[in-house]
């Protein structure tokens, strides 16, 4: 196991990419969060917002990562920045569509008993809708997450690191070692990124339930 060895006698550059990698995939999914929840909220609320804001959230998905990548160049040039706005692309629409199906799936029934309990709409939204539609937003979000820090690797084509520079180095070197030692490591990560999100994700619904159980 030739590309072991490679991580091990090259363990300080494998671990600043692997933090580049993490760094650049975490700053996405909570900029595509931050901006996919509010949206798929409003989407809710308004059948305009919802159709305008799905159909660029999936043709943005339709364009291929690598060509928005090549197209982030001239407006912005090299670095984290432009890697961002690329991986947005991937990661805001399993947020957003979570988001809206998240609230949309909630019991009108514990909506109703809200309601008859005199809580205005925004006290429903923030004291029922949401806490209950959280672990199916949270799952869209671990899915945008496992997507981005796939798809991060393209990131180093335009100089914002991560463990893409080794599976282009083993490409240009033709060295299997150093591919398969980027390539491993990615989806080492992203594997582990899945199991603890999921964790995470169960934890949720647990909470989830009790709250329906509580309203009801």
């Amino acid at each position: 196991m030739s590309f072991v060895n490679y991580i091990l006698e090259n363990r300080s550059w494998v671990i600043k990419l692997s933090l580049q990698h993490i760094e650049l995939s975490i700053l996405t999914v909570l900029v595509a969060a931050f901006l996919a929840v509010p949206i798929g909220i409003l989407a809710t609320r308004n059948r305009k917002i919802a159709f305008v804001s799905m159909n660029l959230a999936n043709f943005g998905q339709s364009i291929p990562t690598f060509g928005v990548i090549g197209l982030m160049l001239p407006l912005f040039g090299i670095g984290f920045k432009p890697a961002i706005i690329a991986l947005l692309l991937i990661a805001f629409l399993p947020i957003l569509r979570n988001t809206c199906a998240g609230i949309n799936v909630v019991d009108p029934a514990v909506i109703e008993a809200g309601r008859g309990m005199g809580m205005t709409e925004k006290q429903i939204l923030v004291m029922i809708e949401l806490p209950l539609a959280v672990p199916v937003i949270f799952a869209g979000i671990r899915t945008a997450t496992v997507m981005t820090i796939s798809t991060a690797t393209l990131a180093a084509l335009i100089g914002a690191g991560g463990l893409g520079e080794l599976v282009f180095r083993g490409i240009e070197m033709y060295d299997s070692n150093i591919l398969l030692a980027g390539g491993i490591c990615i989806a080492a990560m992203a594997v582990a990124a899945d199991q603890i999100m999921g964790i995470i994700e169960k934890a949720l619904s647990s909470g989830g339930r009790r709250e329906a159980a509580d309203v009801s």
